[in-house]
């Protein structure tokens, strides 16, 4: 069978056979089709059961021994997770969570060794998914809250904020924040007219995530924008990119500060904006707010090493959950998983912040990549974001670019076939010599 014709960056191959490019267009359609989470599963859940069989039948699968050392790390929680379910209150519900989380999971290291495997061409393919799922997710959420349809309203906002085709605007929000940057990307890279039609898709995922009236996306856009400003103007390769950046900065305030006054001349806006652009709300306090439950939650973590078994704080202690993500996975999988999610986390910001400024063929977007990324992780201080499927495949995305640009670019015949697990095609790599760490 072929495999995918060579691009600058990633390892040679022959051209694309028939079942390449099926596997190829059924990525792009699970990354896209993550627009759509109004019931679960959801169809990313479906299409990604299908990438997890047909991936490594096709050989589009790359392992290496420190993508199975990643992925240990990130199995190790999900398993401490499977044991706190003994010392649940109510098991079903913790089992039903934690094997969701084991096959998100599970879809973020296949699409590390997927991107592993060819990280232009497959990195390119998943940041193209993700901008037509931004832009579904926010035309539809935008329709709703104008209300240009009959019951669209009713459909696509929640209590007066843009939900589009997720159930919850929190989520809808933070889902825009990797397109939004990438077409960033887009404007400073891309041709005259790639970058006009990119700098009109920034504008229409800026509004709808300010209509969102998320203040966790809020901050997640403003900072992977700042990250990503700032890795590329100091890696830029001259002066006259630089001055390009700062001046896409400039017309970007110009611009978010004109929707930002036109969304303020109308009221229902202009008041749920003034209520939302507060630093805390009125269920943000008190013994049974936000931050009383992470009191809360802190003790229930100090007296239980193995964890409660997750989906149990919210119910049975408090009435509902931490808002913050790290607190859950100590309550969720114990100490052990807890303190290894949290590193793994950190140390995917710190290893990313690295290899951001190390001069490669994906460097600039693997710079959107990890800007988004990191805002999340920061954002994960206040919402539980273990089960968004768009968290999951930035890992991914962050991971496969580290790991698949320090692999050589000559070509290799390096295929993994649909019997094989990856610590098996890892270790028949290295005693060839065609992989390295």
């Amino acid at each position: 069978m072929t495999a995918p014709a060579r691009h600058s960056g990633d390892r040679a191959a022959p051209r694309i056979g028939v079942a390449h490019r099926v596997a190829l267009a059924l990525v792009w359609l699970t990354v896209a089709s993550g627009a759509i989470v109004f019931t679960e599963p959801a169809p990313f859940d479906i299409a990604a059961m299908g990438l997890l069989i047909l991936l490594p039948a096709v050989g589009l699968l790359r392992a290496t021994p420190t993508l199975i050392a990643y992925m240990s790390a990130m199995l190790v929680p999900v398993a401490c997770a499977f044991i706190a379910t003994l010392m649940a209150i109510g098991p079903e519900r913790a089992i039903t969570h934690t094997t969701v989380t084991l096959f998100l999971v599970v879809v973020s290291l296949s699409l590390s060794a997927f991107v592993v495997a060819s990280p232009v061409r497959h990195a390119r393919l998943i940041a193209g998914g993700a901008v037509a799922a931004g832009l579904v997710a926010s035309i539809t959420g935008l329709v709703g809250y104008l209300n240009l349809v009959p019951g669209a309203y009713d459909l696509f906002t929640l209590y007066g904020r843009v939900s589009g085709t997720f159930k919850d605007p929190n989520v809808f929000g933070a889902s825009l924040i990797f397109p939004t940057v990438y077409l960033m990307h887009v404007v400073l890279t891309g041709s005259p007219r790639r970058a006009w039609l990119a700098a009109f898709g920034v504008a229409l995922l800026s509004l709808a995530v300010l209509l969102s009236f998320s203040r966790g996306a809020w901050f997640g856009l403003a900072m992977a924008t700042m990250i990503y400003a700032y890795f590329s103007f100091v890696t830029a390769r001259d002066n006259v990119h630089r001055l390009r950046i700062l001046g896409s900065i400039g017309g970007a305030l110009v611009v978010c500060s004109m929707l930002l006054a036109i969304a303020l001349q109308f009221d229902a806006v202009a008041s749920l904006l003034n209520e939302r652009a507060t630093l805390t709300q009125s269920y943000d306090e008190g013994p049974e707010g936000r931050f009383g439950g992470q009191q809360k939650a802190k003790q229930l973590i100090l007296a239980h090493p193995f964890g409660l078994g997750a989906q149990q704080f919210d119910g049975y202690y408090h009435i509902e959950e931490a808002h913050n993500v790290y607190l859950s996975m100590f309550m969720n999988a114990g100490w052990l998983g807890g303190l290894l999610f949290a590193v793994t986390v950190a140390a995917t910001c710190l290893f990313g912040a690295r290899h951001a400024l190390k001069r490669t063929a994906t460097q600039g977007i693997f710079i959107v990549a990890m800007a988004a990324f990191v805002s999340h992780a920061l954002e994960g201080f206040v919402i539980d974001l273990d089960h968004w499927r768009h968290f999951h495949l930035l890992m991914a995305l962050v991971w496969g670019l580290m790991l698949g640009d320090r692999l050589p670019t000559r070509a290799l015949a390096h295929r993994v076939g649909a019997q094989r697990i990856f610590a098996v095609a890892s270790l028949r790599s290295v005693a060839t010599g065609r992989a390295t760490s």
